[in-house]
């Protein structure tokens, strides 16, 4: 059985998509063993209404040695699902291709400090890309620079607002994820 820790800052829309998956055998022989939240938010909720072991680690300056501390030995892969805080070089390094990320872009466009939700959907109807979609990547000391694990693309409509820009990423996200998560588990 594989070890997943999440980490998590918002609703946990994409935590209970991992959950699910786990449940219902889309991503198999593994297990959700502990979730990790840098703010209060309902992501924790989630966490708790499925029996997983829950924690909040205030955002700050040693919250990367925090966390690092509490991370399970057994730990076969830390997800980041709408996880908004920047890790630190060391963590990241002692970690190194067992960290995972979901964007909500088709990187290595509209990536880095600051694209984030929202943020990232408005540059991308700002500059008039024809296609959008969304990214599952390795996370590395560079923000959204990691190696790229899995990708799916949309072609944007002329019509295209926010709303339905970010209603179609999250429903590729969906699909993507639990995929991504189960090729980088059963890597040889």
């Amino acid at each position: 059985m594989k070890n997943i820790t999440v980490l998590v800052s918002g609703s946990g829309s994409n935590l209970q998509r991992i959950i699910d998956g786990v449940e219902n055998g889309d991503i198999p022989n593994a297990r959700v063993s502990l979730v990790v939240a840098d703010r209060e938010c309902f992501a924790l909720q989630r966490a708790e209404n499925h029996g997983i072991k829950n924690i909040l680690i205030k955002r700050g300056k040693d919250f990367s040695s925090e966390l690092g501390k509490i991370i399970p030995e057994n730990t076969d892969l830390i997800v980041l699902a709408g996880f908004l805080s920047i890790l630190n070089r060391e963590f990241c390094e002692s970690f190194q291709g067992k960290i995972i990320n979901i964007h909500p872009a088709l990187l290595p466009k509209f990536g880095g400090k600051g694209m984030w939700g929202h943020h990232v959907h408005q540059a991308v109807l700002a500059s008039g890309e024809k296609e959008s979609g969304a990214t599952v990547h390795f996370v590395t000391s560079g923000v959204d620079e990691g190696e790229i694990i899995l990708q799916k693309s949309f072609e944007i409509s002329d019509t295209e607002t926010l709303e339905s820009l970010s209603e179609k990423i999250h429903k590729i996200e969906f699909e993507i994820f639990p995929q991504a998560i189960n090729s980088v588990l059963n890597r040889v």
